[in-house]
Parts: C-alpha cells; sequence; structure tokens
C-alpha cells in the first residue's frame, strides 16, 4: 500500500538550533536566557492602552488583510520622513510579523528549481524559508577580519548569479553580526538587480536599531516605485513588541508588467495564510508610529549599556577571541577558542553546567563553527551576572 508521502523540503528542515539550546531550560529562573533576539523591555503601555482599547471597543472582527488604511498611511508617512522619500501607501502591505513579510516575499517569487542568494550569517528563519520553497540556497559569506570586521564582496556575490537566480537576500543590520551595509553598496546591489532582473529582498528589521544617527541606511532611499525590491520590517525590536506579531512590506505599486496592484498580491497571500492582522493589534501599532519616538529612543539607550558592558567584559574573558562591538542590533558575535566541530554541544553545555544560554553560530549558516551568539539587550545586572557565568564556564568547560 503506497503511503502519504510529506515534501522532502519541508521533511529534511533540521530542527533549529538555537530551540536546540533553549529547550534545555526555557522558562528556568535558574537560567539567565541570551539566545534569542528579544530585549527584556516590556511593550510601553501607550502602545499597550490602545490596543487594549480597541477591544473593550469589540474591534474582534476580521479587518483589511493588508492592513487598515490609517496603519499603511501612518506606515508611509513615517518612512517617508526617515529616509526622505516619496511613499504611497499602496506600496505598503501589513503582516503578521517580519518573518510572514519575508515568507509572503519568498511565495510570491520562489518556486523550485530557482536559487537564491544570502547574505550570511543570518537568522536561521529566513533561509529555511528558501527551502520550504524548494528552492536552493547560495550563501554569500560575510568576510572578516580581526582588523577591519564584517564586509560584504558584491564582485563575489555577483559573480554567483547565474540563469537561475531569482532573488538575493540581505539582512541589514545583521543578526547576528551587527554589520550595517553601507548605503553606495545598496545603490550599487539595487542597479545590479534592475540589470538583470532579479529582487531583492532587504530584511531591515533592525534599521532604528543603531548607535550612530536615526537609522541605518535603507534601499528604498535608492529605490524606485517600480523596482523589484521588498523591504521588510517589523514593531519587534525597536519598539519592544515582540509576541504581537506584526510588521509590514514595502514593495513596488503593481506587478512587473502588469496592472495588477502588488497589495492586492499580498492580499490574496494573506487571505490564504491567516486572514489578516488582528485590528485591535493594529491599534497599537498605529500610536508606536505616530508617539513611539521617546520608546525608541529609550531603548537605544537601553542596547547602548549592554553594548558598552559587553564591550567591556566579553573580550576580557579568557577564550573569547573575534568580538567587534557591533554598530547596530542587540547582539555579540564571537568565538570561544577550542570548540569548532562542538559548537552546539558546547552552547548546551554552557546552558547545563553554567546556567547561561547563548546561541551556538552553527545556527546561522556555513561558517559558524566555533562561533556564538548572545543578545545584551538586557538589564546591566543581568549582563554582569551572564558573563560572570561565562567566564567561570569557559573555564571549567573544556
Amino acid at each position: 500500500m503506497p503511503q502519504p508521502k510529506i515534501r522532502p523540503a519541508v521533511s529534511s528542515i533540521e530542527e533549529q538550533q538555537i530551540l536546540s539550546v533553549a529547550k534545555l531550560a526555557l522558562g528556568n529562573p535558574d537560567v539567565i536566557p541570551l539566545w534569542y533576539g528579544e530585549s527584556d523591555v516590556v511593550t510601553h503601555a501607550d502602545i499597550r492602552r490602545p490596543a487594549i482599547d480597541a477591544l473593550e471597543r469589540g474591534e474582534t472582527f476580521y479587518s483589511h488583510k493588508t492592513g487598515t488604511p490609517e496603519l499603511r498611511q501612518v506606515l508611509a508617512d513615517y518612512m517617508a520622513g526617515l529616509y526622505d522619500i516619496s511613499l504611497d501607501m499602496e506600496r505598503v502591505s501589513v503582516t503578521a510579523s517580519g518573518m510572514a513579510g519575508i515568507q509572503m516575499a519568498m511565495q510570491a517569487v520562489l518556486e523550485p528549481g530557482d536559487n537564491a542568494i544570502i547574505v550570511a550569517p543570518l537568522w536561521p528563519n529566513a533561509e529555511s524559508t528558501v527551502r520550504v520553497m524548494g528552492a536552493e540556497r547560495r550563501f554569500c559569506m560575510l568576510d572578516f577580519s580581526d582588523a577591519q570586521g564584517w564586509a560584504l564582496d558584491l564582485e563575489k556575490m555577483a559573480g554567483m548569479i547565474d540563469s537561475n537566480t531569482r532573488m538575493i537576500f540581505v539582512n541589514s543590520p545583521n543578526n547576528p553580526t551587527g554589520w550595517v551595509m553601507p548605503s553606495e553598496q545598496q545603490a550599487a546591489l539595487l542597479e545590479l538587480a534592475r540589470e538583470r532582473g532579479i529582487w531583492i529582498v532587504a530584511d531591515e528589521v533592525y534599521g532604528r536599531m543603531v548607535y550612530d544617527g536615526r537609522a541605518a541606511p535603507s534601499f528604498l532611499e535608492h529605490a524606485r516605485p517600480d523596482d523589484p525590491l521588498f523591504v521588510v520590517n517589523s514593531f519587534s525590536k525597536a519598539w519592544a513588541m515582540t509576541g504581537w506579531r506584526i510588521g509590514w512590506v514595502t514593495h513596488p505599486e503593481f506587478l512587473p508588467g502588469s496592472e495588477m496592484s502588488f497589495t492586492d498580491l499580498f492580499g490574496n497571500l494573506i487571505e490564504f495564510a491567516y486572514s489578516c492582522v488582528p485590528q485591535f493589534l493594529q491599534r497599537g501599532a498605529e500610536a508606536a508610529i505616530r508617539d513611539g519616538e521617546p520608546m525608541v529612543a529609550d531603548m537605544i539607550e537601553h542596547c547602548r549599556r549592554g553594548r558598552d558592558i559587553t564591550a567591556q567584559r566579553l573580550p576580557n574573558i579568557p577564550r573569547v577571541e573575534g568580538f567587534r562591538t557591533p554598530d547596530a542590533a542587540f547582539y555579540a558575535f564571537f568565538r570561544i577558542a577550542g570548540t569548532e566541530g562542538r559548537t552546539l554541544a558546547y552552547a548546551q553545555d554552557l546552558v547545563r553546567h553554567a546556567k547561561v544560554g547563548i546561541a551556538p553560530g552553527t545556527a546561522f549558516g556555513p561558517s559558524g563553527e566555533g562561533w556564538f551568539r548572545l543578545c545584551f539587550a538586557q538589564s546591566p545586572e543581568l549582563l554582569s551576572e551572564a558573563y560572570d557565568r561565562i567566564e567561570r564556564g569557559l573555564r571549567d568547560i573544556p
């Protein structure tokens, strides 16, 4: 009798390595959890209150598939002001998280037989979505040197493109390295995408989490309305809204060579996936954009304190190598000498024996052996204790 089958592109996906570490002690109060990309800041009351009020008004029904007109307009105005560009709300779709936005973009572009060039190291969920679509992943690794830090070689990337390349995925500011793509490289890559007919999916979720200036460079600063570009963003990081699961995508107004709007296309994909983002959540998101600049500033200062403590403590721990103070995001990415070939197991040992949780670098793509990531968007007291435990752990665990 024939057996029912699951697509190999799905059944071959391994458990995410960060989860392989976290599930050893998730919710254990004795363990300091620095494995996930999440701060210890609770969403501000001025964001929570409009959502609560909307619930109490009974806004519990289906909403607009791609977001309420009010929120889409607020987002268009916000990005226009942030990047000094002109942006119509018809180019903005609200999604159930930044990850959902990435998924929608890839669903719109990729199919089996295609390949996607992915700048790495990177957050594992993004490249796993390429696999789910049945497309080939081609990793363009950032170059690293102790003197210069992280950098992207655009010529190397261009050499990876062939007739089956449909998409280039760039996460800047980068998770896990904190690398920020220079504006001139963004302009050059966008021109290459125009010439070759290739989509760029730009994950700019950490665009506000920068320590010098108001925002990181954005592809939107160079883009024309019809460019092959998706820019994905999220409320999770800068506004401390990880659990809300709400983000947005900026896209062309129309499909290439068609009069069909991209908003309609995204609306169809959203309809089949989750129908809509709850309206009461969108009320809170509106408040975050309209009134949240002081909250963003507070979050950046909170993370700056964590970054300063990290820069002071982490490089001075024996066996720690390769740490560069990041320009953006809220992660430390570093090597631990002697852990190559057992990076995941070592992160698990730190949880069991040192009671501190960090993410293995092998979760972030090829060449991650011996590297680790931790999130420093935490209180100074928690971080100080975490570094004490890491130092003891690196001494006691060979």
